[in-house]
Formats: C-alpha cells, structure tokens, sequence
C-alpha cells in the first residue's frame, strides 16, 4: 500500500469538506510584520516573549455580515496550531466574528482595539489595572469579540459604552450576529478553546472577562 504524503493527506480532508472553506496559515514574524508591530506598538524592546518565539497567523472567520473574511493574529509559536484548530472550529460552528486585526493597527492601544470589536491576541502589555504582564504580552491570550464580551470590574465597571446592552448574559435575538457572538457557559465557542486547556475569563469570580482566553504559561 502506497502511504500518501502528510501534506497530501491534509490536502484530500480539505477536499472532503472537513476543513470546508476554513484556510489557516502560520508564520515566522518577518521583517515587515516587525516593523508593523514596532511601528503599531505591540512590540518594542524589553517584551517577556522575543519575536522568534511568536508566529503570524492568518486565518477564515465569518463575519456579522455572513460573509467569509481573512484576520489575522500574533500568538506564541507554542499554541498556533491549535489556536488555528480552534478558529477552524469556530468558522465549522459559523461562530461571528466582528474583525481581527492586530493591535498594532490601533497604536498599541487595548482600548482602541476593544472599541472596534477586534478580535485579538498579542500585544506587549501589563494585565487590566496592574503592572505584572499580561498573558497577551506572552502571546497566550485572546479577546474574541470583546464589546459583546465586556470585561466587568469587580465594582461592575464597564468601560465601553457599547458594551452595556451586553451586561446581562443573555441572546435576546439569536438571530442577530451581534447576540449570537455572545459568550455563554458551556457555549460550543467556549469548549473550543477550553477542550484544549485554556482559560476563559467568564469562569472567573471577583471580575468577569467574557472576551478573554489564556493558556497558562510554561
């Protein structure tokens, strides 16, 4: 029995329908996505994770407007496979997503990216109210349609006014984009990643994160 090339083998289970449409490419961090990140501050000299050890991903999502697009992300070299695995799930479920762009493109700035309602994974910062570093700034982390997905401060704070029809945890039209990216307990967006051991900041207690998602670093 002749065996198939490994690359071919993927190639005939695409064919087949069981990665559909969905397209997921890994890559080295090269010069001009450097200079981008530079430029666009989610990186700058003195980061917890050297540029070697981070991958730039492009990946199929389908959009509010039903529609396929292609976003793209930063993550660590350790979890890109299966953050594309993760996101070939979320297309398979037709799970929306509003954008995903990298941060860079909003200056570095967290609170510009969650104003777009941009799906995201990288950026060199510390964690929301303190100076450790956040798990972003490992390129483990991400914030999957965060204005839907509010993080919600001990107090109750929300910080984007877009976020606060979205406060109480319910779809109230599952047949709008925008309720359905909702993120709820035992959602099947949620065991994506959570089959595959990452955190989802919902589960937590003191402060609710519904946008965010970590792999514990090692």
């Amino acid at each position: 029995m002749k065996i198939l090339p490994k690359i071919l083998i993927v190639s005939i289970l695409a064919s087949v329908g069981i990665y559909a449409n969905y397209h997921a490419s890994i890559h080295p961090i090269d010069k001009k996505t450097e200079q981008r990140m530079r430029k666009g501050h989610s990186y700058k000299n003195g980061c917890p994770v050297s540029l070697g050890n981070l991958r730039y991903l492009r990946l199929t999502y389908r959009g509010f407007d039903g529609k396929d697009h292609t976003g793209e992300m930063v993550v660590h070299k350790d979890v890109a496979k299966e953050v594309t695995q993760i996101f070939g799930e979320l297309y398979r479920m037709k799970y929306p997503i509003r954008r995903m762009r990298l941060v860079s493109d909003y200056g570095g700035s967290d609170f510009r990216s969650i104003e777009a309602d941009n799906t995201s994974a990288f950026n060199c910062r510390p964690v929301t109210g303190g100076k450790k570093w956040s798990n972003h700034a490992y390129g483990k982390a991400i914030d999957l349609n965060p204005l839907e997905n509010p993080y919600i401060s001990r107090s109750g704070h929300i910080g984007h006014k877009a976020s606060l029809p979205y406060r109480r945890r319910v779809r109230k039209n599952p047949f709008r984009p925008e309720y359905r990216a909702v993120l709820l307990p035992g959602d099947p967006a949620v065991r994506a990643f959570k089959k595959r051991g990452w955190r989802w900041g919902g589960d937590w207690h003191s402060i609710k994160d519904y946008q965010h998602f970590d792999k514990n670093r090692r």
